[in-house]
């Protein structure tokens, strides 16, 4: 070419839940069963949308409006519904114009990292969601910027980190926030969220909260919204169905405006975004024309509510099999369906090994971790896949200088999340001791 195509950027962009699919598809054609750890998608894991939705969303399929274009903005019935919804929490009210729908929540955080200016920084938690990071670092050109979650406090952010970071760089013009979190299941204290809306206060940022999992919460916890907690501070709530309903093959999701009023520079973001989504016409109709009906519907909630105890379940249940491993560091999680779990300081050297019988799969392994400097829990995790075939996320992935993996608690069979959470101790216990 007669120019460098690409960005300064573009090294940022990663996405190791998906790109261990790779790795496993390679073991897996060599014979080994795969159980699928590394990614949050229910249905994969054997969860059935009950009969009544599937009947609404084949009924709207029917409708020959559900193949038009819609307004720009997204289908205004659900945006009126959505905002009544908001607006019952009576937390930051909301009108249908401050909302804004995309196909998925991955569109709507790529949209809103592009239009800040390149050199102004949104800083996340660490670990943190690679879609988020990825795209954040991606727009700047530099690596993301990050305050810690504490995995020997619950996962809790450490405030005082977030503070001195938001203080000493003046680059950062908002902060994000993950609640319920992926990728540690932690729920943000009520305490937590108010102190983080004092800090983005002080500073004059904007907040980001990503919401997705808002309503998946477990074994005595309840998740607050930032519009219940966020006053006067300009933010931006992200939303969507792909785990909730949960329809994942939707892509539907949309962000939510709070205090456009206050704050001119915020104002012109919001529109920015607004005019960006026309451009694009609109987004994908059929899921939004589900919502309202769906979501209305009295079945739902306790659908919703039965759902989320069978995850405290198996949340209880991996924490009775991995929680009393000695060279772990193990929280229980209250929210989302995943668990990070962290190896102990070190517990990991780059001689540790796990036994493979086949030799294509070994020589498989062998060729992954024969790169210097391989991140340790990385070395581990691709082990774990030849060994056992259990697929898992390495936490270093995660823009995360601690050394662990994620799992998710999503296996619908009972037996099958046992035996293969059993195999996934024994493998580490195994590994630990070679």
């Amino acid at each position: 070419m007669r120019q460098k195509l690409l960005s300064e950027g573009s090294k940022e962009l990663s996405y190791e839940i998906r790109d261990i699919v790779k790795k496993a598809d390679l073991v897996s054609k060599a014979g080994q069963s795969i159980y699928w750890e590394n990614i949050g998608d229910p249905i994969q894991k054997n969860c059935v949308v009950p009969d009544w939705i599937r009947e609404m969303i084949s009924q709207l399929a029917l409708d020959n409006k559900s193949y038009s274009y819609c307004p720009s903005k997204g289908v205004l019935e659900t945006r009126q519904f959505l905002a009544q919804l908001n607006n019952s929490r009576k937390g930051a009210q909301i009108t249908a114009d401050d909302i804004l729908f995309f196909n998925g929540l991955g569109d709507a955080i790529a949209k809103v990292y592009q239009f800040i200016s390149s050199s102004m920084r949104v800083i996340g938690p660490s670990p943190a969601y690679s879609t988020h990071s990825s795209a954040e670092a991606a727009h700047a050109g530099q690596e993301p910027i990050t305050y810690k979650l504490d995995p020997d406090n619950h996962w809790y952010p450490d405030l005082d980190d977030l503070y001195n970071k938001v203080k000493y760089n003046p680059n950062i013009v908002g902060i994000l926030i993950i609640n319920p979190d992926n990728p540690t299941g932690m729920v943000y204290p009520y305490e937590t969220l108010k102190r983080i809306v004092a800090i983005a206060k002080e500073f004059k940022l904007m907040l980001i909260s990503d919401e997705i999992y808002l309503n998946i919460t477990y074994n005595g916890a309840k998740a607050y919204s930032l519009a219940e907690v966020i006053e006067d501070v300009p933010g931006i709530a992200m939303k969507g169905i792909s785990k909730e309903f949960p329809w994942p093959g939707a892509r539907c999701g949309w962000m939510e405006y709070y205090n456009r009023d206050k704050d001119k520079e915020f104002n012109k973001f919001c529109a920015v975004l607004d005019n960006a989504k026309m451009i694009e016409v609109c987004s994908t109709t059929l899921p939004q024309l589900s919502i309202p009906r769906i979501m209305s519907d009295k079945r739902y909630m306790p659908y919703r509510m039965e759902l989320n105890e069978k995850i405290g379940r198996r949340s209880k249940i991996i924490a009775e099999i991995l929680g009393q491993v000695p060279q772990l560091k193990f929280n229980e999680t209250y929210g989302a369906f995943y668990n990070t779990i962290i190896f102990k300081d070190g517990v990991l050297n780059a001689k540790q090994k796990l036994k493979i019988k086949n030799p294509e799969i070994q020589k498989l392994v062998d060729s992954w971790v024969d790169i210097p400097n391989m991140d340790l829990d990385k070395r581990f995790v691709y082990y774990l896949l030849g060994a056992t075939g259990i697929c898992v996320v390495p936490i270093s992935s995660f823009c995360s200088d601690l050394k662990g993996f994620r799992v998710t608690l999503l296996e619908e069979k009972e037996e099958l999340l046992r035996n293969t959470f059993t195999r996934l101790k024994e493998a580490i216990e195994e590994y630990l001791k070679s």
